[in-house]
C-alpha cells in the first residue's frame, strides 16, 4: 500500500467520523441551562442612604396567587410556611435591630411564618441551610411573634416591602388581600 492511498483512507475515515458525530449528537453547541423559574425571586433593601449600608436585606421567592383567597387554600393555615416560594426567605440585618419587640443581633436568618385567619406567627430562625420549610426546626428559633393581619388591595405576587413609621418602620408582607406588618426599629445608643 502506498503512502497516498493510506492518506486518502485516513481523510475518508476522518470525514466519516466527523459527519457521524454531527448526526449522532443531539445538539452540538447547546448549553445546559435549567428552565426559568415560574416564581421569580426578588431582593428588597431597607434603610439605604447614599453613603451608608442598608439596615435590612430580604431575599425571597414571589409566587403568583391562584385566586383572591391565597391563605387557607394555596397556603394552608396553621402550618409553617417558607414565606415565599422555593428557597426559604432569608433576611439579613446589617446592624442589631429590634424585630417586633425582640432584640436581634446583626446577621442572616430565615424568615418563616405560620398563617392563621386573623393572626400570623412570625419566626426568625438560625438555620439558613434549608430549602423551603422542609428542614424547619423550632430549636433554631430566635424570635417568635404573633402579629394581627389586615386587609388591602389585591397583590398578585407575594411581596415584601418596608414602610417608615413614627416609631421606626414596618416590614410588610403582602399577598392577595392579606397584609402583615412587622415592627422594626433601630437600637438607640
Amino acid at each position: 500500500m502506498n503512502y497516498d492511498n493510506v492518506m486518502r483512507k485516513i481523510k475518508i475515515y476522518s470525514i466519516i467520523i466527523g459527519l457521524s458525530s454531527v448526526f449522532f449528537t443531539k445538539e452540538v453547541s447547546a448549553q445546559c441551562f435549567s428552565q426559568l423559574d415560574k416564581n421569580p425571586h426578588d431582593i428588597v433593601y431597607y434603610g439605604m442612604h447614599e453613603l451608608d449600608l442598608p439596615q435590612v436585606k430580604v431575599v425571597y421567592g414571589r409566587p403568583n396567587a391562584t385566586d383572591e383567597k391565597v391563605f387557607g387554600t394555596q397556603v394552608p393555615y396553621g402550618k409553617v410556611w417558607r414565606t415565599g416560594s422555593n428557597e426559604a426567605t432569608e433576611i439579613h440585618f446589617y446592624k442589631d435591630i429590634i424585630f417586633g419587640d425582640k432584640i436581634v443581633k446583626a446577621g442572616t436568618y430565615v424568615l418563616y411564618t405560620i398563617p392563621h385567619e386573623t393572626t400570623w406567627t412570625i419566626i426568625l430562625n438560625n438555620n439558613t441551610d434549608s430549602f423551603g420549610a422542609f428542614f424547619y426546626n423550632p430549636e433554631d428559633d430566635i424570635v417568635k411573634l404573633e402579629i394581627q393581619t389586615s386587609k388591602g388591595e389585591m397583590v398578585e405576587n407575594f411581596s415584601i416591602g418596608f414602610q417608615t413609621q413614627e416609631y421606626g418602620s414596618q416590614m410588610v408582607l403582602a399577598w392577595a388581600k392579606t397584609r402583615v406588618q412587622i415592627p422594626l426599629s433601630q437600637i438607640k445608643g
